[in-house]
């Protein structure tokens, strides 16, 4: 096979289903917020800044991972804020090649300047819009869907379940909960999740990162998830490349796994990229779709992803296309919108690639 190169995919379309708002701020726009607000942070130099964010981050602990929001989400409590952020996510997406993303966020985290949720959620969705449109205007088109987020840890998540349903016609297409998965089982938001059932609302739950099957089996038989956040665990109920009853449940019903292979090593679900479950979950048929997860906090973008599953399983163009597709048909946009993406976009450009 011959080797593909890394600008070659930067160019090739892709799909993103799992990626955060507050993980994926440019280094220099964070110091100069930081500066106008009065937040210290642990270097002031870009470069610097970005290589603390991933060392911080590469510690094996999802609890760690997570203190390092601190930075970010303390210089994104102003509608300038979180707008200019927005738009710089939907530019930074294009620009790596990426023609549809959801990008997720947690209102309820940028409050503590006296924005109410409806204000934080109209200046993100009129930030991803100018982007969207700038980058067009480059002719690098890029569709975004934005994904409230509710935080586990919290008592808000009905509140914010019916916010995104409120916003579901002006760009909001769905609803998430995140934060430490362990002592925070998704059940604990199960009226937020019956509620979106009867409002026909679709809805993923971060599951099986730090924390095995039962938050797996909790998410989708309980909760009735439409995808699974990560969901690399399931390789916990596969042994010997038998399936056990819930892996086969989830495999058979299809269920979406955005796994996020750089995120995974860092927070110790995976050892390393080469002996990341995404090898053995393609290879076994399950809906694997490949995501960024925070891209300032695993200094990564969608192309390096790619590019590093090349470089350890030996995938090539048709492998890239299949975790695309996959990603394009597990999006919660409208089915027929997914199918004009997929055969105007997506496969034509890989026809010329494979």
């Amino acid at each position: 096979m011959v080797a593909i190169a890394y600008e070659d995919i930067v160019k090739a379309p892709k799909a993103l289903l799992h990626d955060h708002l507050d993980g994926g701020l440019r280094p220099a726009t964070i110091i100069e917020l930081a500066a106008e607000v009065g937040h210290p942070l642990p270097a002031t130099e870009p470069g610097e800044l970005a290589e603390w964010f991933v060392s911080a981050c590469d510690s094996g602990s999802l609890e760690r991972y997570i203190a390092t929001f601190e930075h970010t989400v303390a210089v994104m409590q102003t509608e300038r804020a979180l707008h200019r952020i927005a738009a710089e996510c939907a530019l930074d997406l294009a620009d790596d090649g990426v023609v549809y993303a959801e990008v997720r966020f947690a209102p309820e985290q940028h409050l503590a300047r006296g924005l109410s949720l409806d204000q934080v959620v109209e200046a993100v969705l009129a930030g991803f819009a100018e982007g969207a449109a700038r980058a067009a205007e480059a002719g690098r088109p890029i569709r975004i869907g934005t994904l409230l987020t509710a935080m586990r840890h919290a008592a808000r998540s009905q509140e914010i379940a019916e916010l995104a349903v409120r916003f579901r016609d002006t760009g909001v297409v769905g609803f998430d909960i995140a934060g430490a998965e362990a002592g925070f089982p998704p059940t604990r938001h199960l009226d937020a999740f019956e509620y979106l059932q009867r409002e026909n609302f679709h809805f993923t739950i971060h599951a099986g990162e730090a924390f095995g099957l039962p938050s797996i089996w909790q998410a989708i038989q309980w909760c009735g998830a439409d995808r699974l956040g990560h969901g690399v665990r399931i390789v916990d109920d596969i042994t010997g490349g038998v399936l056990g009853r819930l892996a086969a449940y989830v495999r058979d019903k299809r269920i979406p796994l955005e796994l996020c292979p750089s995120s995974n090593v860092q927070t110790g679900a995976a050892p390393s990229i080469a002996e990341h479950p995404i090898g053995l979950l393609r290879d076994l048929r399950f809906r694997v779709t490949v995501n960024t997860d925070n891209r300032l906090m695993s200094g990564t973008s969608m192309s390096r992803e790619m590019a590093l599953l090349v470089e350890a399983f030996g995938y090539g163009w048709a492998e890239m296309q299949w975790f695309t597709i996959n990603a394009m048909k597990s999006a919660f946009i409208p089915f027929d919108e997914r199918l004009a993406i997929i055969n105007e976009v997506i496969k034509p450009a890989y026809a010329k690639l494979l």
